[in-house]
């Protein structure tokens, strides 16, 4: 060592040659990651739906294989790369993708096709990961939760539209696309003369119809859901009105307001004016007969025929506020139909709002991807398909330790079945509470106000009677006042809420690459199952050693 020389950097010789092992398995440690998702689909997942969406034989080149696509799609979105034409890069730079592929890179065009044909393929590879996790001993029913969860689709704010901005915009589409043929057959005419066929659509035009066509699918969803609310506010009030003989109760919907205050005037009318018919029967006494007030004089007249004067006041500034309204009713996303303006606490997102079910150790066993601003709908069927799949993950689950042949041939011997649902404020209605299925836990308000509750009751040494209580909600609310309903349903936000931080924050996904309600709805069930696989292999259920006992 001579203590005397200076420091210098060391040398940046990129012309030294290297050789990578001839061998791609010794490119990545054994215990990498991407060698269990790569043995999980090939030996242990059904993925034939995927390849009989595949051509084979006949003339050209040969296809990608379908189980190395679903992997390299796993596994990017595993490492929240969702654009096809990032994964394409990262089959060139990144040594797992490449190790997945085997080095013949598929193209962004492939990659986008394939997974264009997910609908319908997604959900029986989400059942087949889930069925896989239960073999490893996954899926803990005891509590399960449900939340909703907010996603942003691919399309912007910006592309909403109203009906009547929907409508001039179809027909500036329709005379574009006009003018484009009509170009069209002008240049081929004056290249090919006037005895060339002229019927072929222009590339312009293409995109003009297949924008057009969205438009038409716009402004019908938004013409059929108009019928549809048209149609339920005068069932209503043709309810009303058929009830108001009976004595209707409460006030009356918008809709009916006019017709049963005129009804009301009518029957005052009639009241009063049998009133003097009968006055004017009897005989006359020894004194004078008091002066009697007209029908149209008469107090109760006069009050019915000042509450229909304000009913029809009221429909008038109703319409003047619909027709002043009109330009910002609802609207439609010309870029993504489906998806709609979603409520979040940082503000509204175009979106989608997704369903999930929660087991209790963090499996996403039921999910759906919804249009619905809110989540109350959502709670029977969801709930529903959590039975189905609880049957599906009993049913594959390794018997318990020391269970004797009875009580493995029995799936309560094998503790099947959800034991309870938890399930926040957004989901509370006396139909939730009061459907079919398990014992579920529905917040009647905000968690704080539970807590504030539960911590009043305990202070008053008094307990809640949820049999005392008035009404579903009213008993649910007593329930949750107890230390035991509380206690249970604090572990709401620690199951229910994990999977879509995991999703947002770790796996980096915040936003649907696809458009359209069928292939978006698709890519996120393939979003929850790619968090169901990569669940196992973090909590080390999924390893070399358990893939090995299950093929055996």
């Amino acid at each position: 060592i001579i203590w005397g020389m200076a420091k210098g950097y060391r040398r940046v010789d990129r012309d030294q040659p290297f050789l990578l092992p001839p061998d791609m398995r010794e490119w990545l440690p054994a215990g990498h990651p991407v060698w269990l998702v790569i043995r999980a689909v090939q030996d242990h997942l059904d993925t034939s739906v995927f390849h009989a969406r595949r051509r084979t034989g006949g003339a050209g080149a040969a296809g990608y294989d379908p189980d190395m696509l679903v992997t390299l799609l796993m596994w990017a979105y595993a490492q929240g790369v969702t654009s096809s034409r990032r994964i394409e890069a990262a089959c060139w730079q990144d040594v797992a993708f490449r190790v997945i592929c085997a080095g013949d890179v598929p193209d962004h065009v492939t990659i986008a096709r394939f997974r264009a044909a997910f609908p319908g393929a997604a959900e029986d590879l989400f059942r087949e990961v889930l069925v896989l996790c239960a073999r490893l001993g996954m899926g803990k029913l005891g509590t399960i939760a449900l939340d909703g969860m907010k996603i942003a689709g691919n399309a912007s704010r910006d592309a909403n539209r109203t009906e009547e901005t929907l409508r001039k915009l179809a027909a500036e589409a329709a005379a574009k696309a006009a003018a484009a043929h009509a170009a069209a057959d002008e240049a081929e005419d004056e290249l090919f003369g006037e005895g060339s066929r002229g019927d072929e659509v222009p590339p312009d035009a293409v995109n003009l119809a297949t924008r057009g066509a969205r438009i038409a699918a716009a402004l019908a969803e938004l013409e059929a859901e108009r019928q549809a609310a048209e149609a339920a506010r005068e069932a209503q009030a043709q309810d009303y009105l058929a009830r108001q003989g009976g004595g209707a109760r409460g006030a009356p919907p918008q809709a009916a307001a006019v017709a049963a205050a005129r009804a009301r005037l009518e029957a005052a009318r009639a009241a009063r004016a049998a009133r003097l018919a009968e006055l004017e029967a009897r005989a006359p006494g020894s004194r004078r007969d008091p002066p009697r007030a007209g029908i149209e004089d008469y107090c109760l007249v006069k009050k019915a025929r000042a509450a229909l004067e304000k009913a029809e006041a009221r429909q008038a500034a109703a319409e003047r506020k619909a027709a002043v309204s009109k330009e910002r009713g609802p609207a439609r996303n010309v870029t993504d139909i489906d998806s709609r303006l979603m409520p979040t606490r940082n503000g509204f997102i175009q979106g989608y709002n997704t369903q999930n079910v929660t087991s209790e150790d963090k499996l996403i066993i039921a999910t759906e991807l919804t249009c619905s601003t809110g989540d109350t709908e959502w709670s029977g069927p969801m709930l529903a398909e959590a039975e189905d799949a609880a049957a599906l993950i009993t049913a594959h689950q390794p018997p318990p330790a020391g269970a004797t042949p009875a009580t493995q041939a029995s799936p309560a011997g094998q503790g099947s079945g959800i034991g309870q649902m938890l399930a926040d404020a957004g989901y509370c209605s006396e139909h939730n509470l009061t459907i079919e299925g398990p014992d579920r836990l529905i917040a009647t308000g905000k968690h704080r106000t539970l807590e504030r509750t539960a911590r009043q009751t305990a202070a008053s040494q008094g307990a809640a009677r949820e049999e005392a209580a008035d009404g579903p909600v009213a008993a649910m609310a007593a329930r949750l006042a107890t230390p035991e309903g509380i206690t249970a349903y604090r572990k709401r936000g620690h199951i229910a809420e994990t999977p879509h931080g995991q999703i947002k924050h770790n796996m980096g996904i915040r936003r649907l690459a696809t458009r359209g309600k069928p292939k978006a709805s698709a890519e996120w069930r393939f979003t929850c199952t790619v968090h169901n696989l990569f669940k196992a292999i973090t909590t080390g259920h999924l390893t070399p050693a358990t893939l090995a006992a299950l093929a055996t």
